[in-house]
Formats: C-alpha cells, sequence, structure tokens
C-alpha cells in the first residue's frame, strides 16, 4: 500500500505535528529511558529523538516535499530508540553505530506497533555508515535530519567542554 502523502500545513507547527502524531509515544514510560540517556554532547536521547522530528518536518515544509506527515513523525522521533545508554563500557556497545537502528526498529516495533514504512526509516537512518539507503522521501528526510542535528549537538558538545576546561584553568 502506497502512503498517504500530502504537504505539510503551514500552520501548524512542529511541536504540534510531534503531539498530534506521537502523543502515545511521549506518554510512554520508555521516554523515560530516552531523557537519562546522553546521545550526543550533553543531549539526552529523547531531547536527539524531538529535535530530529521537528527538524524532519521543518525539511518536508520548507522544500514543499509532500510526505506521510504521520510516518516521518513518528518514524523520526522513534529512531534512536534502543533504550540503553551506549556510552556504558559495554564491550557490544562499540558497535553502536553500527547495531542501533535495527535495536531501535525491534523495540519500536514490540512498543509501539509501527508498520513498513517507519521501519525502513528507521533501519535505514545510519546510511551511509549502514549501508542501506533509504528507500522513501521520509526516510531520506529523517536520514538528513539526523545528521543535521547529530552534528549541531557534537559541536556544542565540543564547545561546552572547551568552556568548562577554560572555566577550570582560571
Amino acid at each position: 500500500m502506497k502512503p498517504q502523502r500530502s504537504q505539510t500545513s503551514p500552520d501548524s507547527t512542529p511541536a504540534d505535528l510531534i503531539n498530534q502524531h506521537c502523543a502515545d509515544i511521549l506518554a510512554s514510560p520508555t521516554m523515560g529511558i530516552e531523557a537519562r540517556c546522553i546521545q550526543h554532547g550533553t543531549t539526552s536521547v529523547l531531547e536527539h529523538s524531538v529535535a530530529v522530528a521537528a527538524m524532519a518536518i521543518t525539511l518536508a515544509t520548507r522544500c514543499h516535499i509532500a510526505v506521510d506527515e504521520q510516518a516521518l513523525t513518528r518514524g523520526s522521533l522513534l529512531h534512536d530508540y534502543f533504550l540503553y545508554d551506549w556510552h556504558d563500557p559495554e564491550p557490544w556497545h562499540r558497535l553502536h553505530g553500527f547495531r542501533h537502528p535495527f535495536i531501535a526498529c525491534d523495540n519500536a516495533i514490540r512498543d509501539f506497533g509501527i508498520g513498513t514504512h517507519e521501519q525502513s526509516m528507521i533501519r535505514t537512518h545510519m546510511f551511509p555508515l549502514v549501508p542501506l539507503p533509504p528507500t522513501t522521501r521520509e526516510a531520506w528526510l529523517l536520514c538528513i535530519a539526523d545528521k543535521i542535528v547529530a552534528t549541531g549537538e557534537t559541536v556544542e558538545g565540543f564547545h561546552d567542554r572547551i568552556a568548562s576546561r577554560k572555566e577550570a584553568r582560571a
């Protein structure tokens, strides 16, 4: 079945669409795990996931790309739903970048019953590190949004560390 695609409403903010399509996800107790685990710099996995969903919606809106709004929003919010702190020194965490899309997808299927469209988005969001290219416009938007947001978070984390080192020396 082909996804139902349309232009995102310019009158709706990304926050409006995330709340509209993802209230059940945001209310889930497992979001507490995402809120406690750090993703990049000082940003939690939950903060990162919400920022990526907002960025994907913003890209679709500004570029006038017709999308399946619900799939874009839910797949983007769940793209890093791996539910562990990858900074813990567990041996299997060394391959986090390669494995987490599949772990996140399995968790999202189990907890939210996501469909094949969202599954594909989640599994391919780490392209090109994981050599599975996105196959839909929603998956490409997620892939690009994730890289934009992750780069900003990482740079901000470096900046924060440099600033704290300067403060410690003063």
